[in-house]
């Protein structure tokens, strides 16, 4: 018999988390119950838990009881992208049961959108695409010191996890010289220089803010060292507006010191009279990094890595496994952030 997989998808979408053909490999090796675009009747996981070997859900819930239940079960996966409260990780990790996060599976699309906007603040386009509107466009004309090549530039992540190492990979063509902070890290992967958080913001003309939310990144490019930013520099806010100081950031680009590019706001949807709407040197997107077609497929080529991984005993994973002590912050910090509107 093929062992059962629980796949309580919703709010994800199907065919948002896998390609048929993949989703018809991991019908191959799992019996799986689900993947409706509905939530499943509680009832239902219920009666399956007994028998599951993996347990997939945007929200997965599981109490110390339902885990002691659950002795065939080998993993749950996650399909939001954050550790959330519900799922009794202690009780999960002492049963050698894995938990796992689909958080690595935006890499490539987040990458790619951080790339756009390093292009597009660098090169002015947003700003010439407006100036065409109002006839102001300067045909042939360099942008003064506004404007500025990729190219053998130097670009500071704040944070440096899954998403600055793609788009680290991504702009290794144009020969930049990267920096990092990450106090997480104690070797510099990937060709990075790991420095202190002053001297990135000093010396770097693109900051890529892309630590996770936590309470130890809350406000973490704040006030001060956003005055330290130097001239025409621009911010790319990928991860959660949460990690900076969000009116200082937008302070300083209302003063036309430095550009902003942002995807993520304290208050989501923005309102619409938010005067951050008008301001020239900023380039807006409504929290949809992850959001094109097949952006998500990444998430559904892990999971059936990692469940075949897990039935044939290999150890290698492609998911986020969890961290006791790391989830139990992060899990308070995603309880706040829930309670922020549509954050």
């Amino acid at each position: 018999m093929k062992p059962v997989m629980i796949l309580d998808n919703h709010f994800r979408k199907k065919k948002e988390l896998f390609r048929d053909e993949t989703y018809a490999a991991l019908s191959e090796i799992c019996e799986i119950h689900g993947g409706i675009d509905a939530p499943m009747p509680r009832g239902e996981i219920d009666a399956l838990l007994p028998e599951a070997s993996f347990y997939v859900s945007a929200l997965p819930e599981l109490n110390a009881q339902e885990i002691e239940k659950a002795s065939k079960l080998k993993a749950t996966i996650e399909v939001a992208g954050a550790f959330r409260e519900g799922l009794d990780y202690a009780s999960c990790l002492n049963n050698g049961i894995e938990v796992l996060s689909c958080s690595p599976g935006f890499r490539n699309s987040v990458a790619e959108m951080t790339l756009a906007m390093m292009l597009a603040g660098g090169r002015g386009l947003i700003a010439e695409h407006e100036a065409f509107r109002s006839g102001d466009e300067r045909w042939l004309d360099d942008r003064d010191e506004t404007d500025f090549s990729l190219y053998n530039q130097t670009v500071g992540f704040i944070g440096y996890g899954q998403i600055a190492r793609e788009t680290h990979r991504l702009i290794a063509p144009f020969s930049t010289n990267v920096m990092a902070y990450d106090p997480f890290l104690s070797a510099a992967p990937d060709g990075a220089k790991l420095v202190d958080l002053e001297t990135l913001v000093k010396q770097c003309r693109v900051v890529v803010m892309a630590a996770v939310p936590s309470e130890e990144t809350r406000g973490l490019l704040g006030a001060e060292l956003i005055a330290q930013l130097q001239n025409h520099a621009l911010v790319i806010v990928i991860s959660r507006a949460w990690c900076v100081d969000f009116d200082a950031l937008m302070s300083e680009a209302a003063s036309g010191r430095i550009t902003v590019a942002t995807d993520v706001f304290p208050d989501e949807p923005l309102p619409a009279t938010d005067p951050i709407r008008r301001l020239k040197n900023v380039i807006l997107s409504p929290h949809r990094a992850a959001a094109v077609l097949g952006g998500r497929h990444l998430i559904g080529d892990m999971i059936f890595h990692d469940v075949r991984a897990i039935l044939q005993g290999g150890t290698k994973r492609m998911l986020k496994p969890a961290d006791l002590d790391l989830v139990q912050g992060l899990v308070s910090t995603q309880n706040q952030l829930n309670s922020m509107p549509n954050t």
